[in-house]
């Protein structure tokens, strides 16, 4: 739940309402009905859908068929401007990683509480894992977000994982605060991450963070299960920690 910030000095409450709807929506991975919505941000129905037909004008909102809410497209543009060097550093990085393991390619920044997509080179196979770029999710349940988790002290974990929670999203998430750190800690141990199904029944994903990124930052290949193997998991790891070294030294530079 995003609730709508109280007025305080130097507040736009206008501003702060209507990015706790994007927030809210950003965390629900879908769409949401109005008064959900509301509910959720904590502001009336009315106030609610004003925002709403504003930031659908703009093009940072959309209204389906069945009159539920999403993210807009717009709001990829500004993705898209909010990190261009990383990701345009990043780009032919990401297409080796899938020329490599065939299988999609991202790389994802932390923007405060959210592991943000902010480039991919798709897989060349017609099943593929595809999240699209400018996607916001709780870093909890995916690889990259755990990779990015794990170059965070304990205690600024835990403050995300208390405004976050840990929702399940499906038998393999991990809802404990407890169960995360010590798996945050196997994951600096071994030097990648791992999402074993953990947001997307199927799918597996390895993830390394790129060194001293600033915001953190992670490049991870995803796909199929059945595709990326236990004896895959090293060729992709090397990969990926050697893409990941590539691009924190072209940040440097």
């Amino acid at each position: 739940m995003n609730a709508a910030p109280s007025p305080t000095d130097g507040t736009v409450q206008s501003v702060a309402r209507a990015f706790a709807i994007l927030e809210e929506l950003a965390a629900a991975s879908g769409e949401l009905p109005l008064a959900e919505l509301a509910s959720a941000t904590g502001l009336a129905q009315p106030t609610a859908h004003r925002l709403l037909k504003t930031l659908q004008t703009l093009g940072y909102a959309r209204q389906s068929e069945t009159r539920s809410y999403g993210l807009g497209p717009g709001l990829i543009a500004l993705g898209n401007r909010a990190a261009p060097q990383l990701a345009a550093r990043a780009q032919p990085l990401l297409n080796e990683l899938e020329e490599l393991s065939q299988e999609t390619a991202n790389l994802v920044m932390l923007d405060g509480s959210m592991a943000v997509y902010v480039a991919q080179q798709p897989s060349r196979h017609q099943m593929r894992m595809f999240t699209e770029v400018g996607r916001r999710v709780l870093p909890h349940s995916a690889g990259a977000g755990k990779a990015m988790l794990a170059t965070l002290s304990e205690a600024r974990v835990r403050e995300i994982v208390e405004l976050t929670g840990l929702p399940r999203f499906t038998d393999t998430t991990i809802t404990s605060s407890t169960r995360l750190l010590a798996e945050l800690r196997e994951t600096r141990r071994r030097g990648y991450a791992l999402d074993e199904g953990e947001r997307e029944v199927g799918v597996r994903c390895i993830a390394v963070a790129v060194p001293g990124a600033m915001p953190p930052a992670a490049l991870s290949v995803s796909g199929p299960a059945a595709r990326i193997t236990d004896d895959m998991t090293r060729s992709i790891v090397e990969a990926l920690q050697g893409a990941a070294a590539r691009l924190a030294a072209t940040t440097d530079s």
